[in-house]
């Protein structure tokens, strides 16, 4: 049976692009996820909710997985939609006072943002907005103007750990400590750095949550939503479903009748599992967290981070202008860059995927993600792609 191993893209037989850059968007799946995704449907092929049962045991095991993946409690992790679902959550979660202060960044992605300004809108909350500037020039101005917000009051702090459009990694773990310091809560939208660049909730983080069908390579339609336990009693869930009760099933199974609405709601995280989980799909991240377990997701950052190294230089070379922070800590695994001025960003992107360079174009600018199974030796054919495009373009 293949391993997985760094730069090695054996477990993805079926992929069609020469480099697939596009990690940040969607990951393609690995062959031990389609396989185990595969045998999840046959089971409920061959025996409707005779698979259910048979999976159930294993769900709960990738609640586990996930726990272990960003030092969490398996309590205090739901199986959520996206993570949109989770932000919802908990932005309709949190028992707000009217006038609670909350800060946002400026070029978040909206999954991070609308639900705070549903919520702002519902419990009569003041927004405040935060330029991610500073941050990009260096963590101690990022954090001394979080903080000059934070002496103002503040509820919580609602940030992505790895901005979308830049690849900028926020500092967690200061800015974590600093809410604290000023009695306000964190909440991080995960999704852009979970299976690509560490990430530990141990680090004062209150609330997470995150897809999977990016850098955790899953299947989209699943998800995580942590709650940590110091948080947990406080949470109001508004948005609880049948299953968030104690003891949900007991009227399903037993030999007397058990029906009932009063029994209470459970406390934490796992009170905002509304309904029916996407069992094939966490099956299938299953398979994918095992495999990110196994390499690791600090040596994954560090070869990923060894790639862009070679791709941004010779993207700079070509003129491009990169978006890179330049302090090493602040780095991801995404690669933004801003084309060349006489080059339509567009048709750049559709260019280089006629020629098998899958990337993305996150609001003006060309963005390279790469993952585990992208081999340092891609480089120069993707910059020999880039070369081939540019001169069609410029002809």
């Amino acid at each position: 049976m293949l391993t997985a191993k760094l730069g090695d893209r054996s477990l993805f037989p079926g992929l069609e692009a020469a480099a697939y850059l596009a990690h940040a968007a969607i990951s393609p799946l690995s062959a031990p996820v389609c396989e185990r995704i595969a045998e999840v449907t046959r089971d409920y092929a061959r025996g409707g909710m005779a698979g259910f049962v048979r999976w159930a045991p294993q769900l709960a095991q990738v609640r586990r997985d996930l726990g272990s993946f960003i030092s969490a409690d398996p309590s205090e992790i739901a199986f959520v939609a996206n993570t949109t679902q989770g932000v919802i959550d908990v932005a309709f979660g949190i028992p707000w006072s009217e006038g609670d202060r909350v800060v946002l960044f400026d070029g978040e992605f909206p999954a991070n943002v609308t639900p705070w300004q549903q919520a702002a809108r519902e419990f009569q909350l003041e927004l405040v907005w935060l330029s991610l500037d500073p941050f990009h020039r260096s963590i101690e101005e990022g954090l001394a103007e979080l903080d000059r917000a934070l002496r103002q009051g503040v509820r919580l702090v609602a940030v992505s750990a790895v901005q979308y459009k830049t690849g900028l990694r926020m500092p967690l773990a200061e800015m974590a400590a600093l809410c604290h310091e000023h009695d306000a809560e964190i909440f991080v939208d995960a999704i852009q750095a979970l299976g690509a660049t560490p990430l530990d909730v141990s680090w004062g983080i209150d609330y997470l949550s995150s897809g999977s069908h990016k850098h955790m390579m899953g299947a989209e339609g699943t998800g995580l939503l942590y709650v940590a336990n110091r948080c947990a009693a406080s949470l109001n869930p508004r948005l609880a479903g049948w299953l968030g009760h104690e003891d949900p099933a007991a009227f399903l199974i037993g030999d007397e009748p058990q029906l009932r609405y009063d029994n209470p709601l459970k406390v934490g995280a796992r009170a905002l599992e509304i309904g029916t989980s996407n069992v094939m799909g966490l099956a299938g991240l299953g398979a994918s967290l095992e495999i990110l377990a196994g390499l690791g997701v600090p040596a994954i950052h560090s070869h990923v981070e060894a790639y862009l190294d070679r791709l941004e230089s010779g993207l700079a070379e070509r003129g491009f202008r990169s978006c890179r922070a330049k302090v090493a800590a602040l780095r991801s695994t995404l690669l933004s860059m801003a084309v060349p001025d006489d080059v339509r960003l567009s048709s750049l992107a559709a260019a280089l995927r006629d020629r098998g360079v899958i990337c993305n174009t996150p609001d003006g600018l060309i963005r390279f993600a790469p993952h585990w199974p992208n081999s340092l030796d891609e480089v120069p054919v993707v910059l020999d792609a880039v070369d081939e495009a540019l001169a069609a373009l410029r002809a």
